[in-house]
């Protein structure tokens, strides 16, 4: 019960938005100087909504029964991290609520600018809202229509702030060009003081058809910044603030599998050290893991290459095999030695050897390649999501090879090495035997001509 409160905790903490408090007295905030827009700002606080509407999403119904019916029964997770589903889902638990943390951070930085000290407090409100569920603040918002027109608002803010990024991007492009394009015209104008008029005025048609585009293109992105989260004031927090909560309360909102029996009794237990921190501590437990290894990346890339050579071993040649062995840790390497002592110059010429290894190495990369290549798509999500305002994977640490035991995860990488050794010398072997048998045969037909 504590993993499906803890999940339950998570959702609830999405259902929850937060409504300014209104002055009490309304001539003073007269008195007070406009606030600036956010301006620039703008692109970094459309990534931030664009997080939070995307891991409100990923709490849906829908994906968190995709989550216990694929993801968690994955087999290459089974194999590799646990067979235990309860612990497998507090580890998704687990990362949604450090997701949550993380943007929780964002928005506090952001909300240092607002005007509203109540705004300005988010950090401390929300830590206090996620540890017991407390609000003082009585922001609570549950009623899942305001929820629903509050999520389309905000996917709407950050369209419009998308399309303001490309629209700034190529007027950009527009000024850079009309800037050389006068330069290039100035220049040729000094060189050519006797060029022919038509030359002149193709010129002088291009620099207006450019200074027309540039300013149809001010026109739009002035429209754009109007409209977008551009021309909004600091206390866009606000919304910012609500939409860190947007999701249906967990009395009425909760997904299929999930229950909320016990609730008040499990709080004490699961959020006695803080709500983000038991959970912060889930994500680093296991000391054999390849994450605790700083190896899951590496290993990641390992397989992938290994996947190439072994759908196509005909094509390595010796120096990928070098590039290949060079990429290998020690413990590899010396759990490789030992699976192939004695077998130095062995003749690798079985058909029917080769076919059973080609079916074993299928079977091992059914499991093992889906978490490398998952692994690979969370960490590119995360090395470059600052180029991204739209979060677009729904990869979980859970899903690669991060928590993945170290042990069980060089055997399955030994086992992939020693197989692809023997279909590689295998199909060497056969392209060798066919060639000397090309030969042999071209040898006889000169022989026949030359008697």
């Amino acid at each position: 019960m504590a993993l499906e409160t803890l999940l339950i905790k998570v959702k609830t903490a999405f259902s929850h938005s937060f409504n300014p408090v209104q002055p009490s007295n309304p001539k003073k905030l007269l008195l007070k100087k406009k606030p600036k827009n956010v301006g620039v700002l703008a692109f970094e606080i459309a990534s931030v909504i664009s997080k939070l509407l995307h891991l409100w999403q990923s709490l849906s119904d829908a994906n968190i029964i995709r989550l216990r019916n694929d993801a968690v029964s994955l087999e290459g997770v089974f194999k590799l991290i646990s067979n235990d589903e309860s612990f497998l889902l507090s580890l998704a638990r687990a990362e949604f609520a450090e997701s949550l943390r993380l943007v929780s951070d964002s928005i506090s930085r952001l909300s240092v600018k607002c005007l509203d000290p109540t705004l300005r407090s988010f950090h401390q409100v929300f830590t206090e809202f996620a540890n017991s569920g407390f609000d003082p603040l009585t922001w609570t918002l549950t009623c899942h229509k305001d929820i629903e027109a509050r999520r389309k608002k905000l996917e709407l803010y950050v369209s419009l702030t998308q399309t303001l990024h490309r629209e700034m991007e190529e007027l950009s492009v527009l000024e850079s060009g009309l800037k050389k394009l006068l330069h290039c015209h100035k220049n040729n104008s000094n060189e050519k003081i006797e060029a022919c008029s038509s030359s002149i005025g193709k010129d002088h048609h291009k620099i207006c058809d450019l200074q027309h585009k540039i300013l149809c293109q001010k026109h739009e992105v002035k429209e754009l910044k109007e409209k977008s989260l551009w021309n909004k004031g600091p206390c866009l927090s606000r919304s910012l603030s609500a939409s860190a909560a947007v999701y249906p309360s967990a009395t009425t909102f909760i997904s299929g599998p999930l229950k909320s029996s016990k609730l008040e009794l499990e709080k004490r237990e699961d959020f006695g050290s803080g709500f983000f921190e038991s959970n912060r501590k889930v994500l680093k437990q296991g000391k054999n893991t390849l994450g605790d290894s700083a190896l899951a990346l590496h290993y990641s890339n390992l397989i992938i290459v290994m996947e190439k050579m072994i759908k196509s071993p005909q094509l390595v040649g010796m120096e990928a095999r070098s590039d290949l062995y060079g990429m290998l840790p020690s413990s590899i390497r010396s759990s490789l030695r030992s699976r192939l002592k004695g077998s130095v110059g062995f003749c690798a010429s079985d058909p029917a050897l080769a076919g059973e290894w080609r079916d074993a190495l299928g079977r091992i990369l059914g499991w093992l390649s889906p978490l490398a290549h998952n692994m690979i798509k969370w960490h590119n999500e995360r090395s470059f999501e600052h180029h991204n305002l739209v979060t677009k994977t729904n990869v979980l640490l859970l899903q690669t090879l991060f928590f993945a035991n170290k042990d069980k995860t060089e055997a399955a990488i030994t086992e992939l090495l020693v197989g692809l050794n023997y279909i590689w010398r295998f199909e060497r072997e056969m392209t060798a035997k066919a060639l000397f048998q090309c030969v042999n045969f071209n040898g006889f037909l000169n022989l026949n001509k030359s008697s």
